[in-house]
């Protein structure tokens, strides 16, 4: 018999359909991601007694720019809503907040926001929370590559010294372990440039549910059914 695993260590989720639970609704785009944001708080507590020390969530990719310039806005605006609001919670139940992504086109007040919250709660333990914050898998990976880029030129790494490990060191995900799952609601099928480096092989799950409608139930469902996988990383079972 194959070796069932444990719980996942670390998930990672593409929060997708906020936009339709609302339309669907009648109400506009924004009443549904402001849904949503109550909805990760909900998935955030529900983490340590799942045993996931890691949760990592798609917040606003490097293509959401696309989207209309009333929608942007609104979600800049219902990301500092969000740290000022949560801040003292995330701090007060251990949870250790990180932001992750290409902050150099963010609001600078908002800036300013995540990093005193990541400094707030920089000693926490119970909960690793990482927030994909204008993020973008490929422009991660071009960021990493031009950093390393710079450290061969200036002769402090030799070119025969570069291999995926030294790559991975420079990823905005340095310190995380890379995700065991990664689940994407809504019902598409596609990964969106997202963790593309560190999910290389994660076990995913594609589920229906709009993300509003992702309760902790669910969540607990999807983390129970992770263990029943056989997870051979290439090799082969015996």
């Amino acid at each position: 018999m194959p070796e069932r695993q444990s719980g996942p260590r670390h998930v990672a989720c593409i929060m997708d359909g906020n936009g339709r639970w609302a339309q669907a609704r009648g109400r506009p785009r924004l009443f549904g991601h402001q849904a949503g944001a109550r909805r990760v708080r909900e998935i955030v507590a529900a983490c340590p007694d799942l045993g996931v020390e890691y949760l990592t969530i798609f917040a606003f990719s490097t293509e959401n720019w696309k989207r209309t310039q009333d929608e942007v806005a609104g979600l800049m605006g219902l990301f500092r809503r969000y740290i000022q609001s949560e801040a003292r919670d995330l701090h007060a139940d251990d949870v250790r907040v990180r932001f992750i992504g290409d902050r150099v086109r963010l609001d600078p007040k908002l800036i300013r926001l995540m990093d005193e919250l990541e400094l707030l709660t920089s000693g926490n333990e119970k909960l690793n929370l990482t927030i994909a914050l204008n993020y973008g898998s490929r422009d991660e990976i071009g960021r990493a590559t031009r950093r390393l880029a710079a450290e061969v030129a200036a002769g402090r790494l030799a070119p025969n010294d570069v291999d995926e490990t030294t790559l991975a060191r420079f990823l905005d995900t340095h310190v995380l372990p890379d995700p065991d799952l990664v689940i994407r609601t809504s019902g598409e099928a596609r990964i969106s440039n997202f963790l593309l480096w560190q999910s290389a092989y994660a076990e995913y799950e594609f589920i229906d549910t709009l993300w509003p409608d992702f309760t902790a139930d669910v969540f607990a469902g999807i983390v129970s059914r992770y263990g029943a996988r056989d997870r051979r990383f290439g090799a082969v079972t015996a």
